[in-house]
């Protein structure tokens, strides 16, 4: 299951996200979504977990808790919309 976390800390690494999930189960990636241009965190990321049960454990215990002083948002994620400006690009 993917999985989407929000209102992340700016100076969270992978590595870092990746292990709070692992409390949990098995997590088969954990990704920070940077600025392009900058490189900084946008304050966001994903995490891929194999086993939906595991995944939904986390999702519920970690939404609203409190890491590295922000209170962090925790969903399975929805599929990205497409926008004009991608189907433009085709």
């Amino acid at each position: 299951m993917n999985i989407y976390v929000g209102n992340l800390n700016y100076g969270i690494k992978e590595d870092g996200l990746r292990k709070i999930f692992e409390d949990f189960g098995e997590v088969s990636s954990a990704k920070i979504i940077t600025d392009r241009e900058t490189g900084r965190s946008k304050g966001f990321g994903f995490v891929e977990m194999t086993n939906d049960d595991e995944a939904n454990s986390a999702i519920e215990s970690l939404n609203g808790k409190e890491i590295d002083g922000r209170s962090i948002n925790v969903s399975q994620a929805r599929p990205r919309k497409e926008n004009f400006s991608d189907q433009n690009r085709r």
